[in-house]
């Protein structure tokens, strides 16, 4: 099976490479830069991940077009910018998330290992005794942690593993709650990393405010928690996710694959449910302190230094400011050794099995800082190519059909988000154009903005590329591939839901109207789905 991915792969890169060069050579490539040829490494990533199953090899091959397209086919200097403008750049560049991932992976061992994980899924065990419950539970938890996407992901998936194990929820379906919460939750939160990201594009003052309006409008992220809530009532999945579930309630939890990451069988069973909760609070405040403290602190040239402290700014001024990764890594080490001295004066873990568990945190995060790392190294060969001036010129195309833009903007971000697996380089791109179009304040114009970040995050939902699509596969301990092809079905569906709501709202800007008539829209067309897949089952 393996050796049948590797020759797929191979022909499809023969190919690839063989059309480029004819196309260069012939003149039909003359500048890729800014056209449509800008968003084709992308693609044969996303294409070749779905047929062959394998992520590594597939972003690589992304990577390597993308270098190819950018030096026009010149082999030395398409080495030159995988290497420096792709993968160099993209550690260096996301430096800060890294350290924030391995923190945390570090923090997660250190609760596996002191048994509080053990601990709160014997709780849970006890109160929790249905796969609902366990579903529900697992939703608001994740609706909890709204600081920020990846804390959400690992927190989640580390905290609620054991009570969807016992309560036999595949690991794809967990996957996907996690995956359904994570994105949503923090475009919806005006306190968030999001948040902030979102609003240093707006005009200065006016981010969070802009923000704030457009959570009403953002039809993907709340439609996503009523099809969860609803799916989860009526007890039916459909599509890959329906396989998965019904291996689980046989005992198997995985379909295909196995659980990736280290073994975390607890060091002792004293442990009792205020040692996750504890370290988990502590986590929270650090994050949210180190976040308000980091924008204090940040410059006109977005650079931290304590020297630029202004005690002046308000708490939301402060999140408007802020960088998520340097103030992440803050709070992730002080929650740390927080966690440490709390474990070993409970003697629950010794010294050294806290140190043991620096490079089993280390390791779990691996994988995906290699595809974070590879995912981001995509992104930027693609932002070699301007992609962003392609986007903007089809977009300028379409300004005469004002009513039907939220709709038109909702499906150009979910392109893009899943082309590239960014929803903040999608909304980076989006919101000044949607800026330039409408006056802050026109409310067709908070329709438009709201479908800007909604579709950013479903293209990243359904992307396999995607760095918290990456994440929840990684809190879940799920195979990669498992967790996209399960959630795909699901996402697209509240996708095709959202993009009505946009023509509607197009041209019935009040929240109140369109919010309410999409919500059962959803309910209605899970019934609908619910009825046809009963109906080919009988």
């Amino acid at each position: 099976m393996k050796s049948k991915k590797l020759i797929t792969n191979l022909l499809i890169v023969a190919f690839v490479i063989a059309f480029g060069v004819l196309c260069a050579v012939t003149g039909k490539i003359t500048s890729p830069v800014g056209t449509l040829w800008s968003l084709f490494p992308p693609v044969v990533a996303i294409a070749l991940a779905l047929i062959t199953k394998e992520a590594y090899s597939s972003l690589f091959v992304g990577i390597v077009m993308g270098g190819l397209l950018a030096t026009k086919f010149n082999p030395i200097h398409t080495v030159d910018s995988v290497v420096t403008d792709g993968i160099i750049s993209a550690v260096s560049g996301s430096a800060g998330i890294f350290a924030f991932l391995v923190l945390l992976g570090i923090v997660v061992a250190l609760l596996n290992k002191a048994g509080g994980s053990a601990a709160f899924g014997n709780w849970a065990a006890k109160h929790v005794k249905t796969k609902v419950g366990a579903s529900i539970a697992t939703f608001c938890f994740g609706v909890l942690i709204f600081i920020d996407d990846y804390f959400n992901c690992l927190t989640v998936g580390a905290v609620m593993r054991p009570v969807t194990d016992k309560n036999k929820i595949s690991r794809a379906k967990l996957s996907y709650l996690i995956d359904a919460t994570a994105a949503p939750i923090c475009m919806i939160a005006p306190i968030s990393s999001w948040a902030a990201a979102v609003s240093g594009y707006a005009p200065e003052g006016q981010g969070i405010s802009l923000f704030c309006q457009a959570i009403p409008f953002n039809l993907y992220s709340l439609l996503t928690f009523v099809f969860i809530i609803a799916i989860t009532l009526m007890k039916f999945d459909y599509g890959p996710m329906k396989l998965h579930e019904q291996n689980a309630l046989k005992g198997d939890l995985f379909t295909s694959g196995t659980e990736t990451g280290e073994d975390d069988t607890p060091a002792t069973t004293k442990a009792k449910v205020i040692d996750l909760v504890l370290p988990i609070i502590v986590l929270i405040i650090t994050c949210v302190f180190s976040l308000f403290y980091v924008g204090r602190c940040m410059g006109e040239e977005w650079v931290f230094a304590s020297a630029n402290y202004d005690a002046s700014l308000g708490f939301v001024d402060a999140f408007s400011n802020t960088d998520a990764t340097v103030g992440l890594p803050w709070g992730g080490l002080i929650a740390l050794i927080f966690t440490v001295i709390y474990f070993i004066c409970r003697r629950l873990v010794s010294f050294k099995e806290a140190m043991e568990c620096i490079p089993k945190g280390f390791i779990a995060m691996v994988p995906a800082i290699l595809i974070l790392t590879m995912a981001t190294s995509l992104k930027n060969m693609t932002g070699l190519l301007d992609s962003d001036a392609f986007v903007s010129a089809a977009l300028a195309n379409v300004e005469g059909l004002a009513n039907f833009l939220p709709a038109i903007i909702f499906i150009v971000a979910c392109l893009i988000a899943f082309s590239t697996g960014t929803s903040w380089g999608t909304f980076g791109i989006l919101i000044p154009i949607v800026l330039a179009i409408f006056p802050i304040g026109d409310p067709l114009g908070i329709v438009c903005m709201s479908a800007c970040l909604a579709g950013s995050v479903c293209g990243d939902h359904c992307s396999p590329i995607s760095d918290t699509t990456i994440m929840s596969s990684a809190g879940a301990r799920c195979d990669h591939i498992n967790h996209v092809s399960t959630q795909l079905p699901y996402a697209l569906t509240v996708a095709a839901i959202s993009f009505v709501g946009y023509i509607f709202a197009g041209f019935v800007t009040k929240w109140y109207i369109v919010l309410p008539v999409m919500a059962v829209v959803t309910v209605a067309v899970l019934f609908a789905i619910k009825s046809l897949t009963n109906k080919k089952s009988a």
